[in-house]
């Protein structure tokens, strides 16, 4: 599995993730379990396998998030100078084809969220504004074609 960059607040929350998924979670399946159960033969007992594929999700969710944690990156604030984009970093672009303008923050690809303005630094438009400066126009490939992106903005 590649790097995760993570802020220390995504760490907390998959951490918080897990401890609901090991404890909670876990005992909410073993009640739904025991419940299937006393509906009597298991063979054909459609309540006991939905439980049983709840619990097989949830230990797969688990094993999941305890590995993310393990080779999580945490992304320093205090290391980011503005000065290059970063993981980490908020950048304000301007698409030269239009004159658009646009704000990303850069994320490991476990916290990216494009819609609200998280790209991933595996993303052609993340990877491709990684190390750049303030005044640089970038050439971007995306699937949909070629983009022209000037920073105009990189903070923490």
């Amino acid at each position: 599995m590649a790097e995760i960059w993570l802020t220390q607040e995504e760490f907390e929350k998959r951490k918080e993730h897990l401890d609901y998924l090991k404890s909670t979670r876990t005992l909410e399946i073993a009640e739904m379990l025991k419940i299937a159960r006393g509906f009597g033969d298991l063979s054909e007992n459609a309540e006991y396998d939905a439980a049983k594929a709840e619990q097989a999700k949830n230990e797969y969710d688990i094993a999941q998030l305890e590995n993310e944690l393990r080779i999580a990156k945490i992304i320093d604030q205090s290391q980011l100078n503005g000065d290059t984009v970063n993981v980490g970093s908020q950048v304000v672009v301007r698409y030269k084809e239009t004159g658009a303008e646009a704000r990303f923050e850069i994320v490991g690809s476990a916290a990216a969220d494009p819609v609200h303005g998280k790209v991933s630094n595996e993303s052609p438009i993340g990877g491709g504004l990684l190390g750049r400066t303030v005044g640089e126009t970038v050439p971007i490939t995306t699937p949909g074609g070629q983009l022209h992106l000037e920073i105009l903005s990189i903070g923490k």
